[in-house]
């Protein structure tokens, strides 16, 4: 079944779909886009990285559940410097970005 697809009938005899009756809170399309890229982003993001890339995004962007670590949080955690955790953290930004380009 779709959004789109006809599921009932109002009482003027118009075709109802199933858009129609969920609530207008947000926009639906946008939620479930934004899942969607969510998911193809998780995806990726264990197919393209390798382990310490996969900890530091997740560490910095709250992935694993807790909040968002700053990178001096995530160097004092993984015992690196700050500038090296940027560097790893741009480094899987950008193989992210290449893959989903593709």
């Amino acid at each position: 079944m779709h959004l789109g697809e006809q599921i009932d009938v109002d009482k003027d005899g118009n075709a109802l779909t199933l858009i129609d009756i969920l609530p207008a809170e947000g926009n639906l399309c946008e939620e479930v886009d934004l899942r969607i890229n969510s998911e193809v982003l998780r995806r990726k993001i264990f197919e393209v990285l390798d382990p310490r890339e996969r900890r530091i995004i997740a560490l910095r962007y709250g992935l694993a559940g807790g909040a968002p670590l700053t990178q001096r949080e995530v160097s004092r955690l993984e015992n690196i410097s700050r500038s090296y955790v940027s560097r790893i953290e741009k480094r899987a930004i950008d193989k992210l970005a290449g893959e989903i380009r593709r």
